[in-house]
C-alpha cells in the first residue's frame, strides 16, 4: 500500500437515505469501523470489496482506482486484491484445512504466495490443523483458518466483518492475540468492523465511528476515544487509551508500574518484562475527581490534572469531564450534582483518582 493515505474514499447514496462516507485512511495498521447495528458498517466493507455497487462512489486503494461512477470504472470483486473474512467462517466442508488454503492460493497473483502461505500458517498457529476436515474444527479454529485463507490470496487489504461476533467470550480472547500478530508482523492494512469496545481497545490504530450511515468521528483511536463533545457511544465502556511503557516492578506486592505521557499507573503484575510497551485502558466510570490531594485512601493511582472540558453525558444525571494529565487525556464520568458541588470549571486544578486500569496489549 502507499505511504499514508487513500485507503478508502467512498460515497453511497440511496433514495431512502443510506451510507454517506468521505474518508481518507492510513495505509498501515488496523482501521476499526465501529457503530450500532444498521449504521452501515457491513455496507461499507461490501462496497470496498465490490460486492455491492453504490449509485455514487469512488474507491481508490494504493493509488489505484477500483470504482468511480463518474467515469464508469468498476473493478469486479475478483479483480480487487482484497481478502474478506465474514462473521461466520464459510469454509468448504468437503475439504480439509490444507485444501481450503490451496483453493485460496490459486487466486494469488504474485509469485511469493507460497512463502507467505507458510508465514501465515505459522503466525496463526494452524500447522497442526492442516490435515483436519473443516467439519471437525471448533469455532475459534474455523475463524483462524478463514483468516489464513483470506491472506493466502496475497491481498493488499484485509476486510474483516465482525469476525469474532459468533464466538463465545473465551474463544474471542483466543483469537485476539493472533490478530495482533498479523497486524504487527505481516503489516497488511486491515479494515475491521465491530461493535465490541474491547476489540477497539486492543486492535484499533485508527477508529471510524458510523451512526445512521454517516461518519461521526474518525482519527487515531486514542484521540477519538478521548473526545467528549462528539463522544464515541460506548455506554459504560467509554474511556481512553494511554500508550505506556512498563518501567518499575514491585515484587513484594506483585504490582507493575506503567509510565505514560502524564504520569504513571500501578496495576497487577502479569509477568511482562520491564521496557515492554503497552496500551492502558482507563474507563470513565473508574475515574473520580477530588479538588484537594486525597489522603488516607485505598486508591493508589492519583494524578494531578486540569479540567479541560465538561459535557453532558448520555443521561441527564451525569456529565463527562475531560481531564488534561500532562500530554495525555483522561475522562471521568460523574454526576452533574457532584460536578456542581465541586465547582468544576475548565482550567480548574484537580486530582484524578483512577480506581481501575487494564493492560490491553
Amino acid at each position: 500500500m502507499s505511504a499514508t493515505h487513500n485507503l478508502l474514499r467512498l460515497t453511497l447514496a440511496r433514495p431512502t437515505g443510506g451510507l454517506e462516507v468521505d474518508l481518507s485512511l492510513p495505509s498501515q495498521g488496523i482501521t476499526v469501523v465501529l457503530g450500532p447495528s444498521g449504521s452501515g458498517k457491513t455496507t461499507l466493507l461490501r462496497c470496498v470489496a465490490g460486492l455491492e455497487r453504490s449509485h455514487s462512489a469512488t474507491v481508490r486503494v494504493a493509488g489505484i482506482l477500483w470504482q468511480d461512477d463518474a467515469t464508469g470504472v468498476f473493478l469486479a470483486p475478483w479483480q480487487r486484491p482484497v481478502g474478506y473474512v465474514f462473521q461466520e467462517a464459510s469454509l468448504f466442508p468437503h475439504l480439509d484445512v490444507r485444501g481450503n488454503l490451496d483453493y485460496a492460493r490459486k487466486r494469488a497473483k504474485v509469485a511469493k504466495a507460497a512463502p507467505a502461505h507458510d508465514d501465515v500458517v505459522h503466525l496463526l498457529g494452524i500447522e497442526g490443523l492442516l490435515q483436519r476436515s473443516a467439519r471437525t474444527l471448533s469455532g475459534g479454529e474455523r475463524q483462524r483458518v478463514a483468516i489464513a485463507r483470506a491472506l493466502a490470496t496475497q491481498p493488499e487489504l484485509l476486510l474483516l466483518d465482525e469476525p469474532l461476533a459468533a464466538l463465545d467470550p473465551a474463544r474471542r480472547q483466543d483469537i485476539l492475540p493472533w490478530l495482533e500478530r498479523l497486524r504487527d508482523e505481516l503489516r497488511i492494512p486491515m479494515l475491521y468492523v465491530t461493535h465490541a469496545a474491547d476489540e477497539v481497545a486492543r486492535l484499533a490504530d485508527t477508529l471510524v465511528v458510523l451512526e445512521q450511515g454517516q461518519v461521526r468521528a474518525c482519527g487515531p483511536v486514542a484521540e477519538v476515544l478521548s473526545r467528549i463533545h462528539s463522544p464515541v457511544v460506548l455506554g459504560d465502556d467509554a474511556g481512553v487509551l494511554l500508550p505506556g511503557t512498563l518501567d518499575q516492578r514491585d515484587a513484594q506486592w506483585r504490582l507493575i508500574r506503567v509510565a505514560f505521557a502524564g504520569g504513571h499507573l500501578w496495576l497487577r503484575d502479569i509477568g511482562l518484562p520491564l521496557g515492554h510497551t503497552a496500551r492502558l485502558r482507563v474507563l470513565a466510570r473508574d475515574v473520580s475527581i477530588a479538588t484537594e490531594v486525597p489522603q488516607h485512601t485505598s486508591i493508589q493511582n492519583i494524578l494531578p490534572c486540569t479540567v479541560a472540558a465538561i459535557a453532558p453525558d448520555t443521561h441527564a444525571s451525569q456529565v463527562l469531564v475531560q481531564l488534561a494529565c500532562g500530554e495525555s487525556t483522561l475522562l471521568s464520568r460523574i454526576t452533574a450534582r457532584s460536578a456542581h458541588a465541586l465547582g468544576l470549571v475548565p482550567g480548574a486544578t484537580v486530582w484524578a483518582q483512577v480506581k481501575s486500569v487494564a493492560l490491553v496489549e
